[in-house]
């Protein structure tokens, strides 16, 4: 394998398929990324067998060169290494040749170095995916759609499968809900599918969180293809991949209240920073709690009291209060987060009582809520 790429280009397709590299695994080539030259380009692939990476660079891009190839084969390097060396390359293009016995060369201006390669038919091969049933989604909604719900979902591993996001596809409608049983996240949009099939699958949430990072904002359209135990998305150039996790996802659907006694509409950036002062004090009480309180005259009262730090009161104005007087507590972290996640500048508070789960709306939008569950204080 002998090949002169584009340094710059090289720099972000490791970085790319660093994401999926770890130090912590099993199989020993899995801390390598494998890389392949062949006629069209070259391929980097990183995995650590939950999420798979494959970054490819074209030849040429735009009537620009970026990889001259002059011998095809493929080598894997450890990944630790490569990706420092790449970094720091004096010159704007990097030569790569794999010499006999698996000693790979990397030159740039007046550096080289030479690395110990493995054998890359020991590699584990990347999952064959059937493509016939996929559908579509825009860079942008997909972004919003993870962070909107991703950060909601368990980091305890007593159930597993709360540590993922559910999707399901139904009738052209893609509906992301996450859980820690605590709160709820959940957000809907219309879709393009191919053949109208419904999907009802669990995916890892770091898996989303390291996608979110990777993909960028100018490629348009995404694809996403569902098997039994995989998800690939694919991208211009890149395929990620992760597995699925197994289980059947609780039904989420008997948490949300339909009705309200107390309905609340505020300013979102007021409320997220009355909270956020709240919560100055209540840092170090368990889960941080805050007290929400309706006064007349459409007045909210926020306030903390940690008895050996102190206590903080606020009170905020909002547009309107429907329905019976409320006191309630609840974890300002978790309010927070939602806050941050939902879009537009005023939302609804619905309560159905001091003690049952409340849901935060966007003013006029349906596709996207939270939920929180209060906290019981004496």
């Amino acid at each position: 394998m002998r090949f002169i790429i584009q340094r710059d280009r090289l720099v972000q397709s490791v970085q790319d398929v660093m994401k999926a590299v770890t130090s912590r695994t099993t199989i020993p080539i899995l801390t390598g990324i494998k890389i392949t030259a062949n006629e069209e380009g070259v391929t980097l692939t990183g995995s650590d067998s939950d999420i798979s990476i494959e970054s490819f660079i074209p030849k040429e891009e735009s009537g620009d060169e970026i990889v001259e190839i002059k011998q095809t084969g493929s080598i894997v390097l450890q990944a630790k290494f490569f990706s420092e060396i790449v970094k720091k390359l004096p010159t704007d293009s990097v030569e790569m040749e794999v010499l006999n016995h698996l000693q790979t060369v990397i030159r740039s201006g007046k550096s080289e170095f030479n690395l110990n390669g493995l054998d890359a038919e020991e590699y584990p091969h990347l999952p064959q995916i059937e493509e016939s049933n996929k559908f579509h989604i825009a860079t942008d909604l997909l972004k919003a759609m993870i962070r909107q719900t991703f950060f909601a979902v368990s980091t305890s591993e007593t159930r597993p499968i709360l540590t993922g996001v559910n999707w399901k596809v139904e009738n052209g409608e893609l509906t992301c809900i996450a859980t820690d049983s605590h709160r709820l996240a959940l957000r809907k949009a219309r879709i393009e599918t191919e053949n109208n099939e419904s999907y009802n699958v669990v995916i890892p949430g770091k898996s989303l969180n390291e996608l979110n990072k990777i993909i960028d904002d100018n490629s348009e359209l995404i694809d996403i293809v569902i098997t039994e135990n995989q998800i690939l998305f694919k991208a211009k150039h890149l395929l990620f991949f992760s597995r699925l996790l197994e289980g059947n996802y609780p039904d989420t659907s008997r948490l949300i209240p339909n009705d309200s006694k107390t309905d609340v509409v505020v300013n979102t950036k007021e409320f997220l920073q009355a909270i956020d002062r709240a919560s100055l004090l209540a840092r170090e009480g368990r889960n941080n709690v805050v007290k929400f309180s309706t006064i007349e005259g459409g007045i909210i009262e926020i306030s903390s009291n940690t008895p050996e730090i102190g206590k903080v009161v606020e009170e905020i104005q909002s547009q309107t209060i429907d329905g019976e007087e409320l006191k309630i507590s609840f974890s300002a972290k978790f309010m927070m987060d939602a806050l941050k996640a939902l879009e537009g500048t005023d939302i609804k508070v619905s309560f159905t009582g001091a003690m049952r789960p409340f849901v935060i709306r966007p003013l006029h939008d349906e596709t996207i809520l939270q939920l929180i569950l209060p906290v019981r204080t004496y």
